[in-house]
C-alpha cells in the first residue's frame, strides 16, 4: 500500500547549477547534500520535497518540458511572478486563469524544465 509521495528527483547533468537556480532564483530553501556510492552528490529543498540529483542517462537541455511540471503554491501570484522574473527565471506563460483551480504562470530551468507558480483558488 502506498502511503505518499516521498518526493520528486529532478535529474540533471550540472546538479550544482541547477540547485544554485532553484535557491536563488526560485527562492526554495536549500537542505541536505546527500554523497551517493560514487561520490556524486543529491540536493534535496525539503520544504517541497524536491530532490536534485545526477544522473548517467541525462544530458543537456529537456526536450520535452511540457512532459512534466513542478507546481509551486504560492500566496500572491503577480508579487512572485515578478520576484522570478526580476532575479533572472525564463517566463513561458504569462499568468492565466484555470477555472475551478486558481491562476498559474510558467517558467524555464537553466536544464529547460518547465515550472510553475500557482494561487490556487480560496473558498
Amino acid at each position: 500500500m502506498i502511503k505518499k509521495l516521498d518526493g520528486v528527483l529532478l535529474s540533471s547533468e550540472n546538479t550544482t547549477k541547477l540547485v544554485k537556480f532553484y535557491r536563488e532564483i526560485v527562492g526554495l530553501k536549500q537542505g541536505m547534500e546527500f554523497e551517493m556510492e560514487d561520490g556524486k552528490k543529491v540536493y534535496s529543498f525539503d520544504d517541497v520535497q524536491l530532490f536534485i540529483n545526477p544522473h548517467s542517462e541525462v544530458s543537456g537541455k529537456n526536450k520535452n518540458p511540457e512532459r512534466f511540471m513542478l507546481n509551486f503554491e504560492v500566496d500572491d501570484i503577480e508579487k512572485e511572478v515578478e520576484k522570478v522574473k526580476k532575479a533572472g527565471a525564463k517566463q513561458t506563460q504569462d499568468i492565466y486563469h484555470i477555472e475551478g483551480y486558481g491562476l498559474v504562470s510558467t517558467f524555464e530551468d537553466v536544464d529547460g524544465n518547465f515550472f510553475q507558480l500557482v494561487q490556487v483558488k480560496q473558498n
